[in-house]
């Protein structure tokens, strides 16, 4: 008897269990008739990761009345849905199988994932039993996210008869994640005989994003279905006796492509979820605003972004002209406001206090404190977010302005090395330059003194860049980095710089992850520490 099964790869917000609630039964009445099945991500209910929510008590209630409600809707089809569960006042992440208007059985998560972004332990105790369910003449096993890395989950489940695996997720996006995701599953598919509904969480939540891409492989491990990346939808895989039929198969992107749009859909995201429905910038003429400028188009459309170019003696013309013709390319509103008067104002104001020393980073500081105010009253005037502009290399080395441009709301290049801003903004071209080809081939420069390049105070990035990498993200030593080729005076200089500036990030406004290791939850260290 054949089973159709729909994969609701939807997009949530944490926090609003009703609102949540009512997207699972608007699914569900969609798909009745079309569907016997719907499975739905992790943790549906309360979006994830929910973090300290879970803590609170009228979560525990809000959720129950919300499940009562989604139960009482399943009618004539199947839904398999993720909440948290105070079970014997013990607190599980779990599965429910709803069905003729119950919850009909629960499957507690084995595997709680305690690295990384993750830290599942803190509110939840793992589960031990597997379950198993027949729908249509199928069994169907069910699992969540961090058990289908293990083998023991989907072992008990075949054990106990599973002819196909439901495993809801909510695994973040980073380079390379998809496709590490589909091996793994294909190889747990081939080696227990079973095959697999793996249904992720798409969308944008804090730094994370969730990329989607759910898919179905059959027992031999061969993707069946795959459903578009970053995108919401409800997609359908016919069953027979067990065996998931052919479907489409969404396409992976390159690199750039998967990257590009981790980041439209974080920023779009965060800015809408937080209540607001545009963005202000300052662009400079530089890679990393001009970059920020056309991720923030492409997320909330022209009309809702505004860019403001804001001058000081050491800005170059070409500086002006590009800037301005970016903006005027990607349709924004844009203005022009000189800080000459404000920085001349704040060196008189100093000018008894700073008597018989000579200029130096206090004065450039200054300038990018002038930018800072300039966009936050902007941003409170017109009910803008203020997005920043900085990448991850500055923000590793500390290259950037407490108060100043590191002042804002939101950073959508906080997890991009320098060199991935310059290959984004060359595929962002691909299909006609809206970023002026002479700014990404300029030599970056902060423009807060004369003839100032980047290179006058970090290594070139090719360099700084591969030092970060396998400093932060790969946990290398100094002698690891020395002994991979790098050279050792550059080496002590950058992790030194990475080390000295904690304190910064600590300050700085979240940003979206899309490398393995992110600054923020997912890397966490001490501001004062000797290591």
């Amino acid at each position: 008897m054949p089973t159709t099964v729909a994969l609701a790869q939807i997009n949530l917000i944490v926090g609003d269990i009703e609102g949540n609630a009512r997207r699972v039964i608007d699914c569900a009445q969609r798909l009745r008739g079309r569907a016997d099945l719907v499975v739905f991500p992790e943790l549906t209910l309360t979006g994830y990761p929910p973090e300290d929510l879970l803590l609170r008590p009228a979560c525990d209630r809000r959720v129950a009345k919300a499940l009562h409600e989604i139960a009482t809707a399943a009618v004539g089809i199947t839904l398999v849905v993720g909440y948290p569960a105070l079970r014997d006042g013990v607190r599980y992440n779990v599965a429910g199988v709803l069905r003729d208007g119950v919850v009909e059985a629960e499957y507690r998560k084995m595997k709680l994932p305690n690295y990384s972004v993750f830290d599942e332990p803190r509110y939840f105790e793992p589960g031990a039993n597997a379950l198993v369910f027949s729908q249509g003449g199928t069994r169907f096993g069910v699992s969540i996210c961090e058990d289908i890395w293990y083998d023991m989950p989907v072992q008990r489940a075949a054990a106990a008869g599973a002819q196909v695996l439901l495993n809801l997720n909510a695994s973040p996006f980073h380079q390379g994640k998809a496709a590490e995701r589909e091996k793994l599953v294909a190889g747990r598919a081939q080696r227990f005989g079973v095959a697999v509904v793996y249904v992720n969480l798409v969308g944008g939540q804090d730094e994370l994003v969730f990329d989607g891409g759910s898919f179905v492989t059959d027992a031999r491990g061969r993707v069946r279905h795959r459903a578009p990346f970053f995108d919401e939808g409800e997609t359908l895989v016919d069953l027979q006796g067990g065996v998931p039929q052919p479907a489409e198969i969404e396409p992976f992107a390159n690199g750039e492509a998967q990257a590009y749009r981790a980041l439209v859909t974080g920023t779009r995201d965060y800015v809408r979820k937080n209540g607001f429905s545009s963005v202000v910038l300052g662009l400079s003429g530089g890679i990393d605003s001009a970059l920020t400028l056309a991720i923030a188009v492409d997320a909330l459309g022209p009309h809702n972004v505004e860019a403001v170019s804001m001058p000081s003696r050491y800005t170059a013309d070409i500086s002006n002209l590009d800037a301005a013709q970016q903006a005027e390319q990607m349709g924004v509103a844009y203005q022009s406001i000189p800080i000459e008067p404000a920085f001349n104002a704040f060196l008189e104001m100093l000018s008894e206090t700073f008597a018989g020393t000579q200029p130096d980073v206090t004065e450039e500081n200054i300038q990018a404190r002038c930018r800072g105010i300039v966009l936050m009253a902007i941003s409170n005037k017109r009910n803008r977010m203020l997005l920043t502009t900085g990448n991850k290399s500055e923000m590793s080395v500390g290259y950037a302005t407490l108060y100043g441009d590191m002042a804002g709301g939101f950073a959508p290049l906080k997890d991009v090395p320098k060199l991935l801003v310059y290959d984004l903004a060359r595929w962002r071209n691909r299909d006609g330059e809206v970023i002026p080809q002479r700014v990404i081939d300029r030599p970056p420069s902060a423009e807060l003194r004369a003839d100032q390049k980047d290179s006058d105070s970090l290594p070139d990035y090719a360099v700084l860049d591969g030092i970060l990498a396998l400093y932060v993200e790969q946990d290398f030593s100094v002698e690891e980095i020395v002994e991979a080729g790098y050279d050792r005076v550059q080496v002590a200089q950058v992790t030194r710089l990475v080390d000295r500036n904690e304190y910064k990030r600590r300050q700085a406004p979240p940003g979206i992850k899309i490398t393995r290791r992110a600054y923020g939850r997912d890397r966490r260290y001490p501001i004062v520490n000797r290591f």
